[in-house]
């Protein structure tokens, strides 16, 4: 099954959402773009097999509202906060939004990495994108193979 195409996918979505919460940059844009070929190969809104995914990014909610209750409700990550409020409709609850409001989905996986200490690979290292999207993304207990996973983060890279 095809998605949506990766370069737009970077490039209109990834990026743009990344310089709006002042989070961008090649590294992070690269790591977002591979994280979402990685969860959902860019074509699931939903988790396959029935689980609490969401979205592109393939997000729990539990995850999100984790987020949203001691990350971002803290007052020195208030700008933070007020951009990603930003991007969020009023018409669906914030979590619904994982789903269709790809800024919005962007941006909270953004935040899955940000508030973790590891530091960002360069932009074109394969391997260690890939090595921190489950270190930090996906978890120990979580099915992503780093090693497999290489050649997402290459394509993400390349796109």
């Amino acid at each position: 099954m095809s998605g949506i195409d990766l370069a737009q996918l970077k490039w209109r979505v990834v990026a743009p959402t990344l310089a709006t919460l002042g989070l961008g940059g090649d590294a992070a844009v690269n790591l977002l773009t591979g994280t979402a070929l990685v969860e959902s190969g860019g074509v699931w809104l939903a988790q396959l097999g029935g689980g609490p995914a969401l979205g592109v990014w393939q997000m729990e909610p539990a995850t999100h509202d984790d987020i949203w209750r001691s990350f971002l409700s803290d007052d020195r990550f208030g700008e933070i906060e007020t951009r990603v409020r930003r991007m969020t409709g009023s018409d669906l609850p914030r979590v619904q939004q994982l789903v269709g409001n790809l800024r919005y989905a962007c941006a909270m996986a953004r935040l899955k990495y940000y508030r973790a200490p590891d530091a960002l690979p360069a932009a074109n290292d394969a391997a260690g994108l890939s090595a921190l999207h489950k270190r930090v993304y996906n978890t120990v207990r979580g099915a992503a193979d780093p090693t497999t996973n290489i050649a997402a983060f290459r394509r993400a890279i390349a796109a």
